[in-house]
Parts: C-alpha cells; structure tokens; sequence
C-alpha cells in the first residue's frame, strides 16, 4: 500500500485541511498541507532530530508515515509524540491502527481505551467499549474463501483493482509502466490501465498496457458494463485540466474524477467527463450494476459520514441522478472505499473505521436486507491493507488486492461452500431401496475422493464443495455397476436418485444363479441358449479371478436312473469343457452329473412339466473364492 493507497489518501482527503504552522515548521507544513508526504517527512524528520522537536513534530512526522502507510516507522513516532506530552485523541487512534497492523493487539487495545477516555461518544470509541476483544470472534470466523498465490507480483510494483469479465479478460491498474515520470506527491509512477487474458487453467498472459485508455497521469481503477462494452473508470484531473494550482508549493492540486468509455472494433474511445464530477472533492473506485442502472463510487464529497463514503447514482438514459450516501449501515467515520457490486445485490467494500485485523479490511453486506455489514474473515483479510475485492460469477472467481507481502499484490480468491449430497440407491425394477450398496466419488480427473455403503433406507450423504465437478460410482452385489458425472452443486442439499438394473446373473455366499442352461432332448450338446447363460458364468469368472466352481448337472425322472447318470455327466463334462473353451483355466472349473439322485421336485410318476423342468437343471457351486 505504500504506493496506492499514498495517492488515494492524498486525492480523498479534505483539500481545506491547513496544520498547525509556525515559522519552524513552515516548510515541512506546507508539504504537508500540499500532500506532498515523501517531502514532508524529509523536513519534519530533520526538525524531529534537532532541538526544536516537540510532539506536533513528531505528531505530524507520523502522520505523514501513516499516509503513505509506513505503518512502523508511524508507530514509532506516534509513541514518541504520547510519550512528549498530551496530544490529540486522534494520536491516539491512529497509533492504535499502526500496532494493530503490526498484529500487536493488546497495545492497540490501551492506546484505544485513552482515545475512548478522550472521546466517549465517537462511534469508533462506543464500538471498542461495546466488543474490546473482537479479534478472537474474527479469527474463529468460518472460512468463505480460500485464497492462492498472486497473480502476478513483483517487488515494488503495485498491481490493484482487478475485474474479470466473462469473456476472461483481466483488467487492472498497476504502477508497473516504467515511466521515469514520477508524482511528485508520492515519488512513484503514474498509474495505468492493464490488460491479461486468463486461460482455461486460471492463468494469465502476460499484461499490457490498454493505451488508449491511459494518459500521463493516473489512470485507474474501473469498472464494466456486463456486455463487457462499456467503462466507468477513475482518472486523474491532471489530464482533464481539472486542478487547481498551490503557487506558494509549486504544485498542481487535482481530484480524481469519473469518465465513461465505451469500446467500438475493439478499442476503447469517446471518453467523457460524468457530471458530478468537481474540482472540490473527489469521486473514483467505480462500481457498475449487472442491469448498468446503477452506479457505486467512493467519495470525500460534502454530506458523507467521515473520511471517505460509499455513494451511488441511478442511470437512465445517459443521465445520472443526484449522489446518494449509501448511510451508517456501510459508511462510518473513517474510510470506506472500493465498492463492487454482485449480480445478486452483494455490495463488497473496504474500510478502516471498523473492527477488523488491521488496516483496510474487506467487508460484504446483503443491499437487499440492510443486515450488518460483514467482515469476510481470513484469509481474504489480514493485519495488511486488504481491498479491492471483485467477484465473476460465471467462474466463481474473487480477485482482491493486498499488500501481505510488502507489495500490492493482486490475490484469487475461491468461495468456500459445503452441500449436502445425498445418493439414494434403489432397483430399477422393483423399485425398493437397496442397503450397502458401494457409492464411490472421484475427482473429475478420476482420482478417488471417497467411499461410503447405503443405509437401510438405501441412502448415504456426502459433504461436498459447491460448483465442484466430480463422478460417481454405485456398485451392488446381482446389480449393474453405474457411473457418472455430476455437474457442480450450488445449493446447501441436493439429492441424487440412482436405479440400478438387477444383474441376470445373480451370486450368493454359495452359487452362480444362471437361467435354465438348456440341451436338446437326448443330448450333451451345447445349445446356443446355453452358450448365452454359459458366458455369462465365464465373465463372472473373469471378474472375481479367485472363484472356483463346481458343476453339478440333473436330469428329470423320465427314462431309466442309470441312463440318466450318464447323460447328466455327459452334460457336466460338456459345460466344463465349453468353460474352460473360453480361457478358464482347468482348475478352476469341475463338474459331476447327479441324474435323477437329487430331484428338486420328489414327484415320482405323478411329476407335471412344469416340476419336470425343475428337476432338469444345472447347479454352478462356488467351492473356493
């Protein structure tokens, strides 16, 4: 934040705000008062040295650091300026921000109760009395994203305020052109506007520049329509020729404005002024609504709440309503910026006047129902500067900037949600519900993830995440195994209901149940029926390689007990053979014919067909699994 934040502090700050000066300081106020910080803090820090050092001195040397956020070396001299003598409430406050940045909460905690002490009735001081340990409740908060690598970074550029559309164009600004054109308010390039084109894997190519949009002087941050054709973005009145000139400085004061483009054969043009636009305030970090009647900003303009408020105009044909304060409900005493709007009426916000981890943290409040303001929680927010959330919903993608890791940096950030995912497994033709059956999940490269059996209500539940793509398999025993994909789950519980088709082959802890392996009448042969209930026997084999069966052949009561015999063996000996025909290994395959000495049916000469053709069967034992 040391380069992004430097300018959005100076741009949004009160342009009528004169320090304390006398001839000492003189120098070093006028800076000061100019927003020329990197300057002030050489003139402050030589008077802070010598024998004129008291504790405005050292007071206004923080204040410098904690503008461009040094938030160390702010902390150091804002406890040099308490230890001197008594100073402003707001010393106190703003040493409280610098520890608690340093995650050094039990002293950001007495710093504010002297400021509570000081100024009981602010809204900052009544929300520490009312939850002094907040920190603990945030860290116990539930996760609601999980956050990757950076996407780009590079020490000591900053990259910031990213928008993806759904055409998987990433836009952001970023200080990273190179210019020896500095800002002489903050000793770092100008801002532009960049462009990368993200990849199905979620990477990006390399950025450039969008030169069309940008100018000499700060360009960025912004905002797209949803058909991806038009922009609202923030630029610097320096360009437009808004600004008003600080002869005693040498310096050209400009507040940033909000400007629409709008893009013809691919490039971006007829860029114009939007018309509350003022040389008097600043408006910048625009938000456009889905349906494009809607506009969100952040704002130091006249009738906020503090520093810097959350604003927005409606739209209707090209013209634009009076700025509306978005209320206490978002806005407070201290800064509230960056907005960014959802489709479905989410409004995402940085601020620092709340009770988060330190710094700017992210916040989300529900516009349709006005509840509290959220704090998103780690690790979107840390004790670092955290910003400039934007979400895609078409790739259920975030994109934040934070400055965790010295630099601004731009972070992805992947929503975090858990449904309940209930199989319900039943028979296809019977209807009921089959208990323990296998139900198996896999990622969608086919890796496995779980498995669970079904109760006896034939159902199980998986604890899934959102938008995840993934395939499932049922196997159950005298079943056909099923397979395949589910489409990523966006609600808390869904159910899915799998029918199984039963198996023509069924296995039991004892046998193979094959149909009637039929032969012709007097015969051995195989009939091709019987090849058809026979390779279903084999590919049984085949897949539980361990079995071995042994076959027992009967005939009817018809005809004479010792013909019989031997017929019944003759047909065991015929089905081994074909089994074995087919690449069962001999050992694993026997059989013996019974005749007439096992009837199922003992009906003597009295026997029907029907109790014939019972008789007249083929048994395929499971000896060995």
């Amino acid at each position: 934040m040391k380069k992004i934040l430097i300018l959005l502090s100076i741009i949004l700050m009160n342009a009528n705000f004169i320090s304390a000066q006398n001839k000492t300081t003189e120098k070093a106020d006028l800076f000061f008062d100019t927003y020329q910080y990197v300057n002030a803090i050489t003139e402050y820090k030589k008077l802070a040295e010598g024998k004129h050092a008291n504790a405005y001195i050292y007071s206004q040397l923080a204040d410098c650091y904690y503008y461009v956020f040094n938030n160390q070396e702010a902390s150091k001299w804002y406890a040099k300026a308490i230890a001197t003598s008594k100073v402003d409430a707001e010393v106190y406050y703003k040493y409280a921000q610098t520890l608690k940045i340093q995650g050094n909460y039990i002293e950001a905690n007495k710093q504010m109760e002297l400021f509570c002490q000081m100024k009981p009735s602010d809204s900052r001081a009544i929300q520490h009395i009312k939850n002094p340990n907040y920190i603990k409740g945030l860290e116990n908060k539930t996760k609601l994203f999980e956050v990757e690598n950076p996407i780009f970074y590079t020490e000591g550029i900053s990259d910031f305020g990213a928008i993806l559309t759904d055409t998987n164009e990433l836009y952001f600004t970023s200080n990273s052109n190179g210019s020896s054109k500095l800002d002489s308010r903050t000793a770092q390039p100008y801002l532009d506007i960049y462009k990368a084109i993200r990849n199905e894997d979620g990477f990006f190519s390399k950025p450039v520049a969008v030169s069309e949009l940008n100018t000499i002087y700060h360009d960025g941050p912004l905002s797209l329509s949803n058909d991806g054709n038009t922009m609202i973005l923030s630029r610097d009145g320096l360009s437009m020729g808004q600004f008003e000139k600080n002869k005693s400085a040498k310096v050209k004061v400009a507040q940033q404005g909000l400007y629409k483009a709008t893009k013809m054969d691919g490039k971006w043009m007829n860029i114009e002024a939007l018309p509350f636009n003022s040389q008097n305030y600043t408006v910048t970090n625009p938000s456009l609504s889905k349906d494009g009647k809607t506009l969100y900003f952040a704002s130091n303009m006249p009738g906020g709440y503090g520093d810097t408020d959350i604003w927005k105009v409606q739209i209707a044909n090209n013209t634009y309503s009076k700025p509306e304060n978005l209320g206490p409900k978002i806005n407070s005493s201290e800064k509230e910026s960056f907005p960014f709007i959802t489709e479905n009426n989410i409004l995402y916000f940085s601020a620092s006047g709340r009770q988060g981890f330190g710094g700017l943290d992210i916040y989300k409040i529900d516009l349709s129902l006005l509840d509290e303001a959220l704090n998103v929680g780690k690790p979107v927010n840390s004790e670092k500067d955290d910003f400039s959330f934007s979400f895609n919903t078409k790739f259920n993608t975030g994109y934040f900037t934070s400055n965790r890791s010295n630099s601004d940096a731009i972070y992805s950030a992947i929503p975090i949600c858990k449904s309940d995912l209930s199989i319900v497994v039943s028979d296809i033709k019977t209807g009921i519900t089959i208990e323990n059956a296998l139900v198996s999940l896999f990622d969608k490269n086919g890796n496995s993830i779980t498995s669970k059996a079904t109760d006896k209500n034939g159902n199980v539940t998986f604890e899934v995440q959102c938008y995840t793509e993934f395939n499932i398999t049922v196997t159950s025993q005298n079943h056909e195994t099923v397979s395949y994909p589910v489409a990523g789950i966006s609600s808390s519980a869904e159910s899915v209901f799998v029918k199984l088709k039963p198996l023509e082959v069924v296995i039991t802890d004892k046998e193979v149940l094959l149909n009637v392996v039929y032969f012709e009448f007097n015969k051995s042969n195989i009939t091709a029926q019987g090849s058809i209930e026979l390779d279903k026997l084999v590919k049984v084999m085949n897949e539980n390689p361990t079995f071995v069966i042994y076959i027992k052949s009967h005939t009817d009561s018809k005809g004479k007990a010792d013909y019989n015999l031997k017929l019944s063996e003759q047909r065991a000996q015929a089905t081994v053979q074909y089994v074995i025909s087919k690449g069962i290994a001999s050992d694993r395959i026997s059989g013996k014919g019974f005749g007439i000495s096992e009837l199922k049916v003992a009906c003597g000469s009295q026997c029907t067909e029907e109790e014939h053709a019972l008789n007249r069967r083929s048994e395929f034992l499971i000896v060995k699994k």
